[in-house]
């Protein structure tokens, strides 16, 4: 009786509205006992953000962030709000937690995954666009190119330098089994993550290894090249080739790119990965996905907030001229047309308009004049927001800019000639020891094995608001006919998790989102 209105009730009020979307009973909740937005389930398991930002209710992630929610809380698995959030591909709950600076250098507890590989692997571009946005400066893409390779040792050259540096160590930060953003699109097949990602200094020549589990189907030692063979993808080949990637590395299994796609029966893939092929890879443009004035107005709308104030009078107010309901705040760079932050950071959030028709690469158009926008600048009116405080205790959380991860090893130089990728021998300890069938599906699957085998992995239909459709593979007897060798029989864990225990974690925080 005595607990039907304590604490724990009301939680569990507020983790049902907040996957249900319920804002009016979120806010009544949250008036009464502001303390509630630090709540967590019966477990720790998810809190009350985790379940608004797997489900995309970005209100209410807003509410629990102004309420002291803390922005890198984890679930029992180590998966903060904003990795949720990139699985699904909610991409207004993403730009929500980036406008709290959340950090994005986090990783999982089972096997490493930054949300940078939980939106690569579903192909949430506009997701991957988002986590990016504090290492990609708002300032022209060639130039920025041109300069970083000078040397010259001015102070912004050697700011542009960190900058890039900074990015490049993010965006090849590796998961277990040394496998990065650019394999999980690569093997999925998602272009646009894929252009966007090699346009972000993704490494073509980053290789797996043997450590905690490994996908030894395709095996260790494979290029993103060799998880597009598996995968399939014409294009995602093409554009790898175009950016370096070299036909004649072989993987730990001897097995070069073009034997990956002959085993899983892509044929069509055979003229262009032939080591002897004449093919001509023609260039690609810079992706449409690239945004370079996001960082720009990201800044300024943390500064002053979605909600422009103005210094001027009421009758000088110039109310911006897409939404025709908030007063300008920012500045496009060049054409000078003046917009309310809110919708500039829409459109640099969701365009994906090509920038050779209208500006330089990365630039977003102006929707007054179409002139390319690479920056954006505050109005002289516009007054910062107030900072409130609020209940949360949390202590501060590193600069995503200067991460304390220990610098992961620098890859060899690749050579015209056959090469093979060489890893380091690790203890069988180490390795998964839950046995699986081969994959059929092109996803990496999740194992939810809590007790004897895995089940054979069938291809499910999954809820994404992305584009990118998903693709599926055939039966695995099919694929199973196609592989040569004993090699075969038996293989390791393919889901990227430690063991069993980390399956059966997983799998308990997904349930509880999804019941």
């Amino acid at each position: 009786m005595g607990n039907s209105f304590g604490c724990s009730a009301s939680g569990e009020r507020l983790v049902s509205a907040a996957r249900d979307g319920d804002l009016v009973e979120a806010k009544m909740l949250l008036e009464f006992n502001p303390w509630l937005a630090k709540y967590s389930t019966f477990g720790g398991l998810n809190s009350p953000l985790h379940f608004a930002a797997s489900k995309g209710h970005h209100e209410i992630v807003t509410l629990l962030l102004e309420k002291g929610a803390d922005v890198n809380s984890k679930n029992y698995c180590g998966q903060t709000a904003l990795m949720q959030a990139c699985r699904y591909g909610h991409w207004e709950v993403v730009q929500t937690l980036m406008l709290y600076k959340c950090n994005v250098m986090k990783a999982d507890y089972l096997s490493g995954r930054t949300a940078l590989h939980f939106a690569a692997v579903s192909g949430h571009v506009r997701c991957i666009r988002l986590v990016v946005a504090d290492f990609v400066p708002s300032a022209p893409f060639e130039t920025l190119q041109a300069h970083v390779d000078t040397d010259v040792d001015d102070g912004s050259n050697a700011k542009r330098k960190h900058e890039k540096s900074a990015l490049s160590k993010f965006v090849n930060k590796t998961a277990d089994a040394g496998i990065t953003a650019l394999h999980m699109a690569a093997l999925n097949g998602y272009f646009d993550c894929v252009q966007l990602l090699l346009d972000l200094n993704a490494n073509v020549s980053a290789a797996t290894y043997h450590y905690g589990t490994s996908m030894d189907l395709i095996g260790a030692g494979s290029t993103p090249l060799h998880y597009a063979a598996c995968g399939g993808n014409l294009k995602c080949c093409q554009i790898l080739l175009a950016k370096g990637a070299i036909r004649m590395v072989l993987n730990c299994n001897g097995w070069l790119p073009l034997d990956v796609a002959r085993m899983w029966g892509r044929h069509w893939l055979e003229p262009l990965l032939s080591p002897s092929s004449e093919t001509v890879v023609s260039s690609f443009p810079t992706s449409n996905y690239l945004s370079l004035p996001l960082m720009s107005v990201l800044n300024i709308a943390r500064e002053c907030g979605l909600q422009s104030s103005t210094t001027s009078s009421s009758n000088e107010i110039d109310l911006c001229a897409v939404c025709l309901e908030r007063p300008c705040s920012v500045a496009a760079e060049g054409c000078m047309h003046e917009l309310c932050v809110r919708c500039a950071l829409y459109l640099c959030s969701t365009s994906n308009v090509s920038s050779e028709m209208h500006g330089p690469p990365g630039s977003i158009p102006c929707p007054l004049c179409r002139h390319g926008i690479i920056s954006f600048v505050k109005l002289p009116g516009s007054q910062p927001k107030e900072n409130r405080p609020h209940v949360s205790l949390s202590m501060c959380t590193p600069c995503i800019q200067h991460p304390r991860d220990v610098d992961q090893p620098s890859l060899a130089h690749n050579t015209p000639e056959i090469r093979r990728n060489r890893v380091a021998s690790v203890s069988s300890e180490m390795l998964c020891p839950v046995t699986c069938t081969p994959f059929p599906s092109v996803t990496i699957p999740l194992c939810t094995c809590n007790d004897g085998p895995c089940p054979t992995f069938e291809p499910r239909e999954e809820e994404t608001q992305d584009e990118s459709p998903r693709h599926s593979q055939g039966s695995t007897t099919d694929h199973q006919d196609k592989m040569e060798g004993p090699r075969l029989v038996k293989t390791t864990c393919s889901s990227m998790f430690w063991g069993r225990r980390s399956c059966s974690r997983e799998n308990q925080c997904n349930s509880e989102i999804n019941a």
